[in-house]
């Protein structure tokens, strides 16, 4: 089952290991295009969910869906002997961190050993889960040759690092350039056929370590400029300024300056994550990474500092934060999606809970959370909640919320997004950032 060189053909087959917010989105894409997919997860409710055409991924709608799998474009299994029928296969599985921040890439091995059992010659894989420089190299390779076989001779091997944003109405797959690194010349080329069915445009760079660092570099690109305008916004508090006011006011500048804005912390699977694989590799080659750990140090710190700003806020209006009842508003770490993996907005919970406040939250997006093994229920919108809750902080800015509604109600908010900044009244009741 040799890919072929010239081009991607109809009767090429995909599989795509992991079924998360990266892999699904890609099977339907690839399986739009008439190729067959085959999704592999160990999740059997994901299986079974896809089989029947129902999407758990905000961004795949279910007609788009049930549409592939009911032309036979696209089935999932937690079967790995699937991997036999194809010529192609995709690795999408998470790369968490461990406790000690050190790169958990146990996921990734894993779906490697599995394809070693069963490689065919001719096969192309390509990894898209973030990871350090090295990985597909130093990792991927030793794996796949175990049985004898050799990269560039009988299978091949590249990354292209997955540039999903959950959410994003303009971005998708399509007009997301793909950049591409190939353990060879032939592997980049073949990857480079491979998703040039797919995206606009595809980016070959000269090896799977420059792929691997791409990724790094635009996260941690973002997790530095966010440290430092969370910076700018903790200066700007001691010196009693407007941190948002300045902000607007420096990107009218059209040239050298690119605008980001503070917030109670960093969340989600990438931004919180990708700066301590590059720094974990660094440290093995002996060099520390001063300017990353750093933002890292201050975008850490911003819940704590939240909570300052209830504690304050409460205490100039003699509210004691014991028994204080704090409504928040959003949870997930961005908005308009259900994901709360890294989100501070949980941090910020934990804490005011620490201190005695009794908490709840209202996020449409995401019906129960466990903070710190408790279990918590999302409330609707309930504006008699609002009015009668001492404070309420908006951790996630989603567009559903009605927030000049919400400010006439209420009598305290915390806006750690600058939401409320341009609503003409109220504002006495608004705290920010």
């Amino acid at each position: 089952m040799r890919l072929k060189e010239k081009k991607v053909r109809k009767y090429d087959k995909i599989a795509i290991i992991g079924l998360g917010y990266v892999g699904l989105p890609l099977a339907v894409e690839f399986a739009q295009c008439d190729l067959s997919v085959i999704g592999i997860d160990k999740d059997l409710v994901k299986v079974n969910q896809i089989n029947k055409g129902k999407s758990y991924i905000k961004d795949v709608e279910d007609n788009a869906l049930k549409k592939v799998v009911n032309r036979q474009k696209l089935r999932a299994t937690d079967d790995f002997s699937s991997l036999k029928k194809v010529n192609i296969i995709i690795i999408c599985v998470p790369t968490p961190l461990r406790k000690t921040k050190d790169p958990d890439i146990s996921y990734v091995i894993s779906a490697t050993k599995e394809i070693s059992k069963y490689l065919q010659k001719g096969q192309l894989i390509v990894l898209e889960s973030t990871t350090y420089p090295g990985t597909t190299r130093e990792v991927i390779v030793p794996l796949l040759e175990e049985r004898g076989y050799k990269v560039g001779r009988d299978f091949y091997l590249a990354f292209s690092p997955e540039r999903v944003d959950p959410g994003n109405k303009k971005y998708a797959i399509k007009n997301t350039p793909k950049v591409i690194g190939g353990i060879d010349k032939k592997s980049t080329h073949l990857a480079c056929l491979l998703y040039g069915k797919i995206v606009e445009k595809v980016i070959p760079v000269s090896s799977p370590e420059v792929a691997e660092m791409v990724k790094l570099l635009e996260n941690t690109f973002r997790s530095v400029n966010i440290g430092l305008v969370n910076e700018i916004a903790l200066v700007c508090n001691r010196l009693n300024l407007d941190v948002w006011e300045i902000i607007d006011a420096a990107a009218s500048k059209p040239f050298g300056f690119m605008p980001f804005y503070p917030g109670p912390g960093l969340g989600g699977h990438c931004i919180p994550i990708d700066p301590h694989y590059l720094s974990w590799k660094l440290k093995s080659l002996n060099f520390y990474a001063h300017f990353i750990e750093l933002a890292g140090e201050i975008n850490n710190k911003m819940p704590g500092f939240v909570v300052e700003k209830v504690f304050k806020a409460l205490n100039e209006r003699k509210k004691c934060i014991k028994n204080a009842n704090i409504v928040f508003l959003g949870i997930a770490y961005k908005k308009d999606v259900s994901d709360v993996r890294e989100s501070p907005a949980l941090d910020i919970m934990q804490l005011l809970e620490n201190l005695g406040a009794r908490i709840k939250y209202i996020d449409p997006y995401v019906p129960q959370v466990k903070v710190k093994s408790k279990k918590k229920v999302a409330s609707k919108m309930n504006y008699a909640l609002l009015r009668n809750a001492d404070a309420v902080i908006i951790t996630t800015a989603h567009t559903c919320f009605d927030y000049e509604k919400i400010l006439k109600t209420v009598k305290l908010i915390i806006d750690t997004r600058g939401v409320t900044r341009k609503i003409k009244f109220g504002q006495h009741k608004v705290v920010r950032l």
